[in-house]
Formats: C-alpha cells, structure tokens, sequence
C-alpha cells in the first residue's frame, strides 16, 4: 500500500503511516475526522440525484425487511418520443418504500457524480488501487445488507444518522468466498461491535464478514471499496507482457512451419519474461485495473467548444 503521500485517505483516517500499521487488512476501526467530514456525496446529492429522475437500472437497487424488491416497486417508465421506456428512478415510491423500512442502495457513484469521480481518481491514485463509491440510505431499525464478506477493503463515510455495526474476524488464508453468509451457521469470533455516528469513519478489511442496522434516525452512509487484483488479473498482465509485439498474423501451412512458429513464440516469451519481476507483473495488473476507473474531469467540454468556435470568428 502506497502511503508515504495519501493526503487524501489521512483526510479520513488521520496518519495514513499510523493507519497502515494498525488497521490495514489486521482489524476494523472507528476514526473521528477533524471537523466536517471531507466527503463529495451528501444527502443533499442523494436528493438531487433522484430527482433528475434520469437514473436508471442497474444503478439503483432495494431492499426490504425479506430481501431485494422488485425492480418495479421503484422505477418507472418514461415516454420519449411517443416510446415509453422502463428503468427510471422514480423518487414518490423510492421515498414511500424508505418510510416503510427499506434501505435504498446507489450503486457506483464514481461513475455519474463528478466530485466523486474526483475524488476517488487522487484516492486510486495514491493507493494504487481502484476505489468505487455506493451510497446506502437506510431507515431506522432497518438492516442495510445481510452478513456478507466484501472482496475490498471498505471505508464507511457517514454521512447522516448513525448505524450499529458488527464486524468478525476475516479469513485465515485465500480460501473463502465473497457475498451473504449464513448469520446461523458458525461464525468467527465478533471483532467490533460499535455505532457509527454522522462525521464518523468506520474501516472493514477485506473479507471480514459485517452487517448492520440503522439507528438514531435515517442513516446514510458513503461506501468506498477499495480492490485488490486478482490472480487473474496476473495472469491477463502476464500475457499481455509476454506477447507484446508478438507476430501472431503469420498462418504456418505445413508441420515444419507450425513447429518453427512456435519455437519462435517461445524464444520471444522467453526473452520478455527475462528481465520481469514479481513486483513488475503485479504493477502491471494495477494499472490495469486502475485504467478502467472513469477519468477525473469532463473528457470533453462542449462549453470549451463553442468558445473556441467564438475564438476563430
């Protein structure tokens, strides 16, 4: 983990050495920033997010008190061109469905919220890792997700309200699966049990099974997940640096060029794998993964367009 200048998660955490040492993929913690909390999604963008009412599916999910609703509890068509198209948020039945104890799920806000996409670009940036945003809205007395494991280490911004929280022991090894588990079978033993109040930070390690509950109000929280690579993702590295300007568009036609072909592929793997590390390939794959975030700042500017269509007048 790159920390010598995370200026950005210290905002959070306070000494991001500190934070390395002593939380980072060991245990949960609780961190009262100084001052108000530094986060680019509030509930007031939670609000005019919904009412665009231009979100649409798959960014937006609910939950009830027995599991997931249906997609049309809370969406709605929309009529564009005489065409009625389905999927849209519709903010009166989101709204009437959290009065009534469901915990409303806003999946990637890196991708549609630019502070956040911001934001979260100079986070990747400084841990070499990419980060994604979900918010959750959650009423009181409400669970928000069932037990479940996260294939991330997670940063919980609270943004209003508070919510209780309980944290188990994570996985000894790599042997384990991410996703809901069974609250009635056996369980690790409870790491932290806390209540994260509004202004606070809570941080899950990767793989430490957790849930919560909504209290002392409506709670909103901001999570952030950060992601680990994979061994596939090695492996997709792997390949991509041992065929890099590879001739793979010749077509051998007979046994002796198909077999000189692939002595020549061989030679050439060889002689790229000569000089890479473990740390390169493992480099590689983090760029990788980082490359396919959404890219801080507007791509393209039409306002920077029309003024250099004015400029050559």
């Amino acid at each position: 983990m790159n920390i010598a200048h995370a200026t950005t998660l210290a905002r959070w955490v306070g000494d991001p050495a500190a934070f390395a040492a002593g939380h980072w993929r060991r245990r949960p913690g609780i961190f009262t920033p100084d001052g108000p909390l530094a986060s680019p999604f509030t509930l007031t963008d939670v609000d005019d997010a919904l009412a665009t009412g231009f979100l649409h599916e798959p960014y937006l999910e609910m939950t009830g008190p027995e599991g997931p609703l249906p997609s049309d509890a809370y969406f709605s068509a929309r009529s564009v061109n005489h065409t009625s198209y389905a999927g849209f948020a519709d903010q009166g039945k989101i709204r009437a469905l959290i009065e009534r104890g469901s915990t409303l799920l806003m999946r990637r806000v890196d991708q549609w919220h630019s502070p956040t996409r911001d934001l979260l670009a100079r986070l990747s940036a400084e841990l070499q890792r990419p980060v994604e945003a979900f918010c959750f809205v959650t009423p009181s007395g409400a669970r928000g997700a069932p037990l479940h494991r996260d294939d991330a280490d997670v940063l919980v911004l609270q943004l209003g309200g508070s919510k209780d929280w309980r944290v188990y022991q994570g996985p000894a090894d790599g042997d384990w699966q991410e996703g809901r588990l069974d609250g009635d079978g056996d369980l690790p033993p409870e790491v932290l049990r806390a209540t994260v109040r509004e202004g606070q930070v809570l941080y899950i390690p990767r793989g430490f099974p957790h849930e919560a509950v909504g209290s002392g109000g409506l709670s909103a929280h901001l999570s952030l997940t950060i992601r680990e690579i994979h061994k596939g993702d090695l492996f997709r590295s792997l390949q991509k640096l041992s065929a890099k300007a590879m001739n793979v568009e010749v077509r051998p036609l007979d046994d002796e060029a198909v077999l000189a072909a692939a002595t020549a592929m061989l030679d050439h793997v060889s002689k790229a794998m000569a000089g890479l590390t473990p740390q390169d390939l493992v480099d590689h794959a983090r760029r990788s993964r980082l490359a396919a975030l959404p890219a801080p700042g507007a791509p393209v500017s039409l306002s920077d367009l029309a003024g250099e269509y004015i400029d050559h007048r």
